[in-house]
């Protein structure tokens, strides 16, 4: 269903140069006003009460043209839209993508140059971007920097991590805006390759809270052709400048016209449950692009993966684990984690639990000398080592009805990736892998462009595009985060792109409220590959000298599976490990990861998050509740449920003395029969959760 209301307002002489535009729940209202001097800018109210005050737009062209003034309204036009689409996987099984949009066209005077600038307010936001459109003044041309501004109202509470042209995966802080400083964190943090660009930038999303209890969210949607935006913030007026990612000669973007810049978006609320639950992100990219997804389907799997992070096994060969040794002659250790016989291992415990598949990293050669030389012929993607034979374990996991995940670690180097992309995707087709992972840590070859520069934005989607050409979904890690692109090419199944699970196991690690904050971020742009379902807690149970731990509860990790959405889900811990709690072991072998419906119950970022999905396929629901540091006990109404229905409900929650320090592996489980008139208490540790399966009563 699509309603599609159009009115156009031609303008004579140029007169009008202020335009209103609200949502349509009318609670957002957006201004846009062009100043004396042809300044366009804009402004938000919120409920009648201001946002985002008068605020700057434009660009500036490296060939001297200044888009931030001298123009004048040549007309505009108003559009409402209302549309209900179905995502291949998803949160849920319908979206409805319902706006008010402004088209204002410019013409700058001078140049006789135009600009198009297009604002979408939804229930939930507003949004806005650039659009060049084709002309006799303007054909090829190049960005040298952005100037859409966003000025705040006050010092808002705001969690954040630093503008990292290379990295985010960052743990987030939580300050005032005015205590914003990258030189005051711990760089101590696990991160190998950092570009942080300045002492007042930070990534979007940005979220914040205002002092009366407004929630804003500054990001971005449709990043494709262009870079990612980061945030420069002026303390004196609390006010956020864009901040493009250059390319290796200080560029930002090449384009031509017809173009379009991505949508710079501002999520505001009075219920921070609007934020985690909004699909305006998804929304604001275009339809999928792939015309048959019957091969695009929601994956768990198990894998060879953490037990290199624990140090149990090598990703290389010759069992060196530092990366950087370059060796003639490979000599086996005894501690290659990608073995024949350890991959059987994985797809017999796979397929003993009703797994989909099995992730293998380190199978192929290069893994001794990859990282830290900027060195560009690393991996070819297609030769294993002698100890991992291609033929035995893809028929072997055939035999088991087991599909094998695919591993690409580039270690940076895009152009050697690129150039053997084809062979590689070959490779997985001939041994029937439906899915790859894929790994950019370390700098960027090309040598000087950045992670989230336009080269790699246009590197990563082209990666989606080529594998959905070939009928194969991807998961990227280290990449640039997501912004949507997922609905365009919904093969994108998944992405790291924020800190994971993993640096829990050598590093400073994830503080308790990271989970708690990342569905107010990372999360708004796509599905995020975490990798949860640690049981062994402490590290020292692999070596007595260790003081590293993952930072939550068992029970927690169970929670993970429902509070961080993706389709692609892992159970990252060693089969040994869950072996010894199977009891809680069964609901990760439950849990879906593709869902028809999803409830945020609760929500507060840095402090909580429990929500509850139905599973795309059956009359099951399924809840997940976080909190941070401190223990919390709450009240669930279960009115979600069907009505005059019975269900069963499995409790998997934090024991009584269970604290993510001094006893993180403290659970029990419990059973009730209830209906949707039941409600259920919560008791949530330090740094804990609860997982809750919903089965109806049949019989």
């Amino acid at each position: 269903m699509k309603k599609l209301i159009f009115i156009r307002i031609m303008l004579v002489g140029y007169l009008t140069t202020a335009q209103n535009i609200k949502s349509p729940s009318n609670n957002i209202s957006l201004d846009f006003l062009l100043f004396s001097n042809g300044k366009p800018t804009y402004s938000v109210n919120y409920k009648n009460k201001p946002v985002i005050s008068r605020s700057n737009l434009g660009l500036l062209l490296k060939d001297g043209t200044d888009f931030t003034s001298g123009f004048i309204v040549e007309d505009t036009s108003i559009i409402t839209f209302d549309e209900a689409w179905q995502p291949v996987l998803g949160e849920q099984t319908n979206i409805r993508n319902n706006y008010n949009q402004l088209t204002v066209h410019l013409i700058q005077k001078a140049t006789l140059k135009k600009l198009n600038i297009i604002f979408k307010v939804y229930n939930e936001g507003v949004a806005f971007r650039y659009e060049f459109p084709k002309q006799a003044n303007l054909n090829y041309f190049i960005i040298s920097d952005e100037k859409s501004e966003f000025r705040l109202t006050d010092d808002h509470k705001a969690f954040w991590i630093p503008g990292d042209f290379d990295s985010n995966e960052y743990a987030y802080n939580e300050t005032l805006l005015s205590a914003i400083d990258t030189e005051k964190i711990d760089l101590n943090n696990g991160i190998g390759v950092k570009s942080i660009s300045g002492k007042y930038t930070v990534q979007s999303p940005l979220m914040m809270k205002s002092t009366n209890g407004i929630y804003l969210n500054i990001f971005e949607a449709a990043v494709v052709n262009y870079p990612v935006m980061h945030l420069e913030l002026n303390k004196e007026n609390y006010s956020f400048t864009s901040k493009l990612v250059p390319n290796a000669i200080g560029d930002k973007a090449y384009l031509q016209t017809p173009a379009v810049s991505p949508w710079r978006t501002i999520m505001i609320c009075d219920d921070a449950r609007d934020i985690v639950s909004s699909k305006m992100i998804l929304n604001l990219n275009e339809p999928s692009k792939i015309d048959d997804t019957s091969w695009i389907k929601p994956m768990k799997y198990v894998g060879i993966w953490w037990e290199m992070h624990v140090g149990k096994a090598t990703w290389d060969y010759a069992g060196s684990q530092n990366a950087q040794n370059t060796l003639d002659q490979l000599k086996p250790s005894g501690k290659h984690g990608a073995t024949t016989e350890n991959t059987k291992r994985y797809i017999d415990f796979a397929a003993q639990h009703g797994f989909d598949g099995v992730l293998v990293e380190g199978w192929n050669v290069g893994w001794e000398d990859w990282f830290g030389n900027w060195k560009e012929n690393v991996f070819d993607f297609t030769t294993p080592y002698p100890d991992f034979d291609l033929k035995v374990v893809n028929d072997y996991a055939k035999s088991k009805g087991i599909k094998m995940i695919m591993h690409h670690e580039t270690s940076g180097s895009v152009g050697n990736y690129e150039r053997h992309l084809d062979r590689a995707m070959n490779l997985m087709k001939q041994y029937g892998y439906p899915a790859v992972k894929t790994g950019y840590v370390g700098k960027i070859i090309p040598r000087g462009e950045f992670h989230d520069g336009q080269t790699m934005v246009n590197h990563f989607n082209f990666v989606a595009q080529r594998m959905a050409e070939n009928k194969l979904m991807v998961n990227s890690h280290e990449s640039s985060r997501p912004t949507g692109y997922n609905r365009t090419y919904p093969n994108y199944i998944a992405a790291e792109a924020a800190r994971g699970n993993e640096f829990n196991a050598w590093s400073n690690g994830n503080p308790p409220m990271h989970e708690t904050i990342l569905p107010f971020t990372r999360l708004l742009g796509g599905p995020m590959d975490y990798t949860p379902g640690i049981f062994e807690i402490k590290m020292n149970a692999y070596d007595a000298t260790k003081k590293e731990q993952v930072h939550t509860t068992l029970t927690k990790q169970l929670a993970l599976y429902v509070t961080m959405y993706s389709p692609l889900q892992m159970a990252a811990d060693l089969p040994e490990n869950y072996e010894k709690h199977m009891d809680a072991f069964q609901f990760i072998k439950d849990v879906p990861a593709d869902w028809q419906e999803s409830i945020y119950l609760e929500a507060e970022p840095g402090d909580y998050l429990t929500v509850v999905r139905k599973d795309k396929h059956s009359e099951k629901w399924f809840l997940g509740a976080i909190t941070d540091e401190n223990a919390r006990e709450t009240e669930i109404k279960l009115d979600f449920l069907s009505p005059n229905k019975k269900y069963v409900a499995v409790i998997y929650e934090d024991g009584k003395d269970a604290d993510w320090q001094k006893n993180p592996k403290s659970y029990r489980i419990k059973t009730l029969n209830i209906t949707n008139k039941s409600k259920i208490k919560l008791h949530l540790a330090k740094g804990g959760g609860t997982a809750i399966s919903f089965d109806p009563i049949t019989n």
